[in-house]
């Protein structure tokens, strides 16, 4: 069982706390092992929305396996005191990770866990996170940043962008569909705004029939899946299946395959996998089929 903690500071955004909430929440109603813990200095937050919020003032006993989640809020707040930024410090040492949503990277960058590392908020308060830490590298053109099991988002509904990366992380791309469907996000985005997950831009359709058949895919994306078996699935023609799928999708089924793999191995590499590892882990048959499909897709 993952514990996922936020720690609440004063004038929190209600946003920035429920829509990563909604995801974990989400992810442990669809049989994820999550339990949601919310922490503050003081037992009632007052929101900058002006909803009060009820926070237990202990904290839960941590693993490397949980997550600490600080949403941003509107300033003048007073600071995490020295012993809340000691837990956030001691949590990333004992291997486990640490993400802010908005100005909740304020308090990362207190706790020191910004040093060296890359690192976003919103783009109202970039230039101050970057005068306050400048030993931080602040990214200007990002979503959200992860660096060392240190994540950071631009705040508001990127706080859902995050949470549904942390989900895809750790339990796969088909997991963080069915979270992104339950929830109707049509469209994740990637940490670069420039990208798009090839997994949740394609689910922006209403074509039930393409949703199993996608289902199938994502559950099985190691695999080689022949038409006829789509088809079997599906409950219709091979030929069906290519004309569906691809007014659904904008893709075959096998593109749309492949865009799973080369998505899942970007990932693994970004986490230091060598190419061989990586491309054997989703279903390539070797490195050099991931550097000729991971080239032709950056030329594209």
């Amino acid at each position: 069982m993952s514990r996922v903690v936020f720690l609440l500071i004063p004038r929190v955004h209600l946003l920035d706390v429920a829509g990563p909430a909604q995801v974990f929440s989400t992810a442990a109603d669809l049989g994820r092992p999550y339990t949601i813990d919310y922490v503050a200095e003081e037992r009632e937050v007052a929101s900058v929305q002006g909803l009060t919020l009820h926070a237990r003032t202990s904290w839960p006993s941590l693993t490397a396996d949980d997550l600490i989640v600080v949403p941003g809020w509107r300033g003048p707040a007073r600071p995490a005191s020295g012993e809340t930024l000691r837990r956030l410090r001691e949590h990333h040492a004992s291997g486990g990770t640490v993400a802010s949503v908005c100005a909740g990277a304020d308090a990362l960058g207190r706790a020191g866990l910004l040093d060296g590392r890359r690192c976003t908020t919103h783009h109202t308060v970039q230039d101050e996170l970057a005068r306050l830490y400048p030993r931080a590298s602040v990214a200007r053109d990002a979503l959200y940043v992860e660096d060392d099991r240190i994540v950071t988002s631009a705040g508001v509904a990127s706080g859902i962008d995050v949470a549904l990366h942390l989900v895809t992380t750790r339990h796969g791309p088909y997991a963080s569909g069915q979270v992104a469907r339950a929830m109707l996000v049509h469209a994740h985005r990637d940490g670069t705004a420039e990208q798009v997950s090839p997994l949740l831009r394609r689910r922006s359709h209403v074509d039930e029939t393409v949703h199993r058949i996608q289902d199938l895919i994502e559950t099985r994306f190691t695999e080689r899946l022949p038409l006829s078996l789509l088809a079997g699935a599906a409950g219709c023609s091979e030929r069906t299946v290519t004309r569906l799928f691809r007014r659904a999708t904008g893709l075959t089924p096998l593109a749309y395959q492949t865009a799973l793999r080369l998505e899942r191995a970007e990932h693994l590499l970004g986490r230091g996998a060598t190419a061989e590892v990586a491309a054997r882990e989703v279903g390539f048959a070797d490195a050099r089929m991931l550097r000729r499909l991971r080239t032709r897709a950056t030329a594209s």
